[in-house]
């Protein structure tokens, strides 16, 4: 095969991994509260795509397109779904790998505003905003705004914002001991 053939080949496939991920795929980024770090929430940007067991070689390309993520079962505990999801939350994959690839192949539904928002909180963690109070604030409430709205989520954007203004408080006024 030619490199003409070969870019073309490379050109194709990557357009069709766009429309694929536009019909199949997802950027999140999830908020859980740790112990584990500083400020008590940590944001974990993510970009997935499910899709049935029987078709798992779309995934297998997309990845290796990619080339990073892992596949695996969709959801374990459910005995009825047969789905598996390839998944990308390594910070650097998702700075290196998948933003650029998806700036060069633009999805054309809604779900490109979600890719360019998680590209914004992936960049804004590249230098260290979600390390401190007003950074992570802003991640959060970009984060939230992402597929549709965060109804889904378990905690509420004001309940975290709150908590991470009462934190601060506390920190600045401690309570005299004595």
């Amino acid at each position: 095969m030619s490199a003409d053939n070969q870019q073309e080949r490379l050109e194709r496939l990557g357009f069709f991994i766009a429309g694929f991920v536009d019909g199949e795929g997802s950027f999140h980024v999830a908020v859980q509260k740790s112990d584990n770090v500083r400020l008590g929430w940590q944001v974990i940007p993510e970009f997935h795509v499910s899709q049935n067991q029987s078709r798992t070689v779309v995934l297998e390309m997309i990845r290796d397109q990619l080339g990073c993520g892992y596949i695996k079962p969709n959801h374990r505990m459910r005995i009825n779904d047969q789905t598996n999801v390839f998944v990308v939350r390594n910070h650097h994959d998702l700075l290196n790998k998948v933003v650029p690839f998806f700036r060069k192949y633009p999805l054309f539904s809604c779900k490109n505003e979600d890719f360019k928002k998680l590209a914004v909180i992936v960049e804004m963690m590249s230098q260290d905003y979600h390390l401190n109070r007003e950074g992570l604030k802003e991640i959060l409430i970009i984060a939230f705004s992402m597929n549709n709205n965060g109804h889904y989520r378990k905690w509420q954007l004001n309940e975290i914002l709150k908590a991470l203004d009462s934190s601060e408080t506390i920190r600045q006024n401690p309570i005299p001991i004595g």
